[in-house]
């Protein structure tokens, strides 16, 4: 047997043992449709929304899934979701009208909470910095930041002035609705990155430029994770439109709270990067597992990491577009195409 061919057999092993190591088991598919947000509020509440107003929700760890489809909203795409528990959850649709929706009943029905009928509206993701408090962001208006801000669980949601925002935005930069990930709260404050022609982590109304792939319509950050002790933020991203490209596809942060002024009346939020290795290809999705451990996924497959995003290592090729750390287990759950809603423990 020649030499390449034995190294050949060695590697392939090599490789299959690589990828048995992570073993992902699918908890259910629905073909058509399309999901792009995930909630997990406890260890045995999953919920899921997407395409054709579909939207689902396991009480059993995901053993089983009730798939539903929300009346009247057979068309929308909801791509952003929070729920509290398998009572209580949000969706939001994204495109004009814009719609956010809440059920107090698991899924039963659904109350419109927020609608706007601007033709430029297009919301992009949701997050919740603690029972009451909650953040939408939206795709520019008119060449202003989007947001709105509720402090009643969703109930009523209120449009940010233009005067909190001390930076401008530039020419091609707004959001994906890729994976409900581009904002997050370190505390109170808030956290969001853009991408498209101009990519930055913008922070109490100030933007800073990431080390990202930019300068096209499909490149930026899609992303943003904090580590659950909250000393880092890991950013993803890419070109969707190249998204094997393993090239500026993520940037990391040590995260610093620093006193505003001399008198110590407050906290500021300050960031250094560091060193990370690249993924395997275009990412829009990224979670801590744990404070060390991270995984993140995109059209190019499956990626994990051991030692906060220093090395990577391809879990699979197989497409995902959204990952959330399972609430006490070693593990993630993982939905895409085909309304795949996977398992991986890791």
């Amino acid at each position: 047997m020649s030499i390449s061919k034995i190294f050949f057999i060695c590697a392939f092993f090599i490789s299959s043992s690589l990828n048995a190591q992570y073993q992902i088991k699918e908890l259910t598919a629905q073909k058509g449709v399309s999901i792009r947000a995930m909630s997990v509020p406890s260890e045995k509440v999953i919920w899921a929304s997407g395409s054709k107003g579909m939207v689902a929700k396991s009480t059993n760890e995901g053993v089983s899934f009730e798939w539903m489809q929300v009346k009247g909203y057979e068309k929308r795409d909801f791509r952003a979701m929070h729920a509290w528990n398998d009572q209580e959850a949000i969706i939001v649709a994204v495109a004009a009208p814009a719609i956010i929706l809440k059920t107090i009943d698991g899924g039963v029905s659904w109350n419109k909470v927020y609608e706007n009928a601007d033709t430029s509206m297009f919301l992009d993701a949701i997050h919740f910095s603690d029972q009451n408090n909650g953040t939408v962001i939206g795709d520019p208006i008119d060449g202003h930041l989007f947001i709105l801000k509720t402090t009643n669980k969703g109930l009523t949601w209120d449009k940010l002035p233009k005067e909190y925002f001390k930076s401008d935005l530039k020419n091609g930069e707004a959001f994906f609705a890729s994976s409900n990930s581009n904002l997050i709260h370190v505390g109170k404050e808030l956290l969001f990155v853009t991408g498209g022609l101009s990519s930055r982590l913008w922070y109490n109304g100030e933007a800073e430029s990431l080390p990202l792939l930019q300068g096209s319509s499909s490149t930026g950050a899609n992303s943003m994770a904090v580590s659950p002790n909250g000393k880092n933020i890991v950013i993803v991203g890419g070109d969707f439109a190249n998204d094997k490209l393993a090239n500026q596809n993520i940037v990391g942060y040590d995260l610093f709270q620093t006193t505003k002024n001399k008198n110590l009346t407050g906290m500021k939020l300050s960031w250094k990067q560091i060193a990370l290795s690249n993924p395997n290809g275009y990412k829009s999705s990224v979670e801590f597992v744990d404070n060390d451990r991270l995984i993140t996924c995109g059209t190019s497959g499956v990626d994990f990491s051991n030692n906060k995003g220093g090395t990577w290592e391809k879990i699979t090729d197989a497409s995902f577009h959204i990952v959330k750390k399972h609430p006490t287990k070693r593990g993630a759950y993982l939905a895409g195409a085909g309304g795949r809603i996977s398992f991986v423990e890791l």
